[in-house]
C-alpha cells in the first residue's frame, strides 16, 4: 500500500482538518463527532439539510457543505456508515428551526443510522424528514443494500434540495422535490481496478489486468459482469442501453449528465467516454441541458473507473441546479 497520510486509523481527522484548514471561511468542523458544518450554520427559518456516509467518497459528502448545499455532512470511518449520534450531532448544529432534511444513500447502515437519527432528533424537538437516493440501475439487494444502490446521482439531490432549502421551501417541499429528483435519475458504474482502504491496507477485490467489472459499486460491490476491456464506445454502448432501458423515459426531454471518475481515472478517458455519451443522446433524442458535469464527484478512493448519471429535467430543477453555491469542491454547479 502507497498513500500519503499518516498512521491508517487517523486518516479521517486528519483530512478533516486539513479541509478545516483549507476552506475556514466556507466551514468548520466538529471534531469529536467528524461533522462538517457550513460556517454560517445554523440558518434561522431554514429547512437544513444533512447527508454523509463512509469517507473514502471525496469529495462527497463534506466538500458539498455550503450555502446552496448541504448545511451538514457527516464523515464516517472509510466506507463506513457514521453512527447515529454523529448524525444527531450534525442536526442539532445545523437545526435553524424549520427543520433538518436527510439525504441518504441505500446502504443498509446509512438507512438505519439516519432512521435512528431522525428518532433522536424529533426526541430533541428537531422535525426531521428525508429521501433515500437509489438511482443505480445495475444490481438490486447487493453487498450492502436493499433494492438499489445510491451512487453519484446523489449529488444532483444535493445540490437541487439544497437550493431549494435556501429558496425557502418548508421540509415537505425540500422533501417533495428531493423525491422528484431521485425518482427521474438513474445511473451506472464500471470499474477497472480496485482500491485499497488505508487501515486494511489490501484490495478490496481482486481483478486481472485486462478485465473490467460493469456496474461495480462504490464500496467495491461486485457489478453484473466481469470480462475484457472493451473500447470506450462499447463501455459505454453497454452502461447506456441500462441506463435509457429502465423506467424513466428520457426520449424529447432535456437532462443532466454526470461522467463521474472515481478516483483513478483521467480526465482524458472521461471526455472520451463523454464523446460517445453525447453521440448516443442526440441519436436517441435526449438533449443535454447546459453543459455535462464531468469530473470525480463521488470517487472510491483510488479506484479505476466511471459513472454515468443522467437526470431528467422540469423547469424547476433547472433553475435550482444552475442556481449558485459556495462549496469547498469548487464544481461547476
Amino acid at each position: 500500500m502507497k498513500k500519503v497520510i499518516n498512521a491508517p486509523e487517523n486518516v479521517v481527522a486528519d483530512m478533516l482538518r486539513g479541509m478545516e484548514l483549507a476552506h475556514g471561511g466556507m466551514l468548520r468542523v466538529i471534531h469529536d463527532f467528524g461533522v462538517v458544518v457550513r460556517a454560517d450554520a445554523p440558518v434561522q427559518g431554514k429547512v437544513a439539510l444533512v447527508s454523509g456516509g463512509g469517507s473514502g467518497h471525496e469529495p462527497t459528502h463534506g466538500g458539498y457543505v455550503g450555502p446552496g448545499m448541504l448545511d451538514a455532512a457527516c464523515a464516517g470511518a472509510v466506507f463506513t456508515s457514521p453512527t447515529p449520534e454523529q448524525m444527531l450531532e450534525a442536526s442539532k448544529a445545523v437545526d435553524g428551526g424549520a427543520g433538518v432534511f436527510y439525504v441518504v444513500k441505500n446502504y443498509t447502515g446509512d438507512v438505519l443510522n439516519f432512521e435512528m437519527a431522525g428518532e433522536l432528533a424529533e426526541a430533541e424537538g428537531i422535525q426531521t424528514d428525508y429521501v433515500i437516493t437509489n438511482d443505480d440501475v445495475s444490481v438490486e439487494d447487493s453487498t450492502y443494500t436493499t433494492g438499489r444502490r445510491g451512487i453519484a446521482g446523489t449529488i444532483f439531490v444535493h445540490k437541487i434540495a439544497g437550493a431549494a432549502a435556501d429558496d425557502g421551501k418548508d421540509l415537505s417541499g425540500v422533501g417533495e422535490i428531493a423525491s422528484r429528483v431521485n425518482a427521474n435519475m438513474r445511473s451506472m458504474g464500471m470499474a477497472l481496478t480496485s482500491c485499497t482502504p488505508p487501515e486494511s491496507g489490501e484490495p478490496i477485490f481482486e481483478i486481472a489486468d485486462d478485465e473490467m467489472e460493469i456496474g461495480m459499486g462504490i464500496h467495491g460491490e461486485p457489478g453484473i459482469e466481469r470480462k475484457k476491456i472493451e473500447p470506450a464506445d462499447q463501455i459505454v454502448d453497454q452502461m447506456l442501453g441500462k441506463i435509457l432501458g429502465d423506467t424513466v423515459d428520457f426520449t424529447g426531454s432535456e437532462v443532466a449528465v454526470m461522467i463521474n471518475g472515481l478516483g483513478g481515472t483521467p480526465l482524458m478517458e472521461l471526455y472520451t467516454a463523454y464523446a460517445h455519451v453525447a453521440d448516443v443522446l442526440k441519436r436517441e433524442g435526449v438533449a443535454v441541458w447546459r453543459m455535462p458535469y464531468i469530473g470525480e464527484y463521488m470517487t472510491s478512493i483510488e479506484m479505476a473507473g466511471f459513472s454515468i448519471t443522467l437526470l431528467k429535467l422540469d423547469e424547476e430543477m433547472k433553475g435550482y441546479l444552475g442556481a449558485p453555491c459556495s462549496v469547498a469542491a469548487g464544481r461547476p454547479f
